[in-house]
């Protein structure tokens, strides 16, 4: 065997190893360690814009509340349920015969009559958290600061 035949065998045989080898425990932990990096940028901004559809599907059902509370003004002479009736006593004009609930689960708070403005009722949904004040997604959303009302 000549020179350039044994480093092709010796080149050959480093390849081999190489090959059988694999990845080191190093190389697993950084290819890991990327991999959690991106998912949690991912994940965050995934999070933003879930809350941000959530506001938006809440001004949505408060509106469609606000359609069930009138369809019930118009068949009792005008009046809408009080305060203490709340939106259980106007159920039947929501689909399914209930109230529904905001996109987190919790129940609308209803006053009739409005404080804060001219209407006849305010609804209001508290927020992620449920709890009134919040900043972001925990804001609460008030019937007469939605636009369009």
């Amino acid at each position: 065997m000549n020179t350039t035949e044994s480093i092709f065998v010796g080149a050959t045989r480093v390849a081999r190893r190489a090959a059988r080898r694999g990845l080191t425990l190093i190389e697993i932990m950084v290819v890991i360690a990327l991999l959690g990096i991106l998912a949690t940028i991912i994940g965050g901004s995934m999070m933003g814009a879930f809350d941000e559809n959530a506001a938006e599907a809440a001004k949505i059902q408060m509106k469609q509340v606000g359609g069930g509370l009138q369809m019930y003004a118009l068949k009792h002479r005008g009046k809408y349920p009080s305060t203490s009736d709340g939106l259980e006593a106007a159920k039947k004009y929501f689909p399914d015969n209930k109230v529904p609930k905001d996109p987190w689960g919790s129940e609308f708070l209803y006053y009739s009559p409005g404080t804060h403005s001219d209407a006849p009722f305010e609804i209001v949904c508290l927020g992620k958290d449920g709890r009134e004040g919040g900043e972001d997604a925990n804001a609460d959303i008030k019937s007469w600061e939605v636009e369009g009302d």
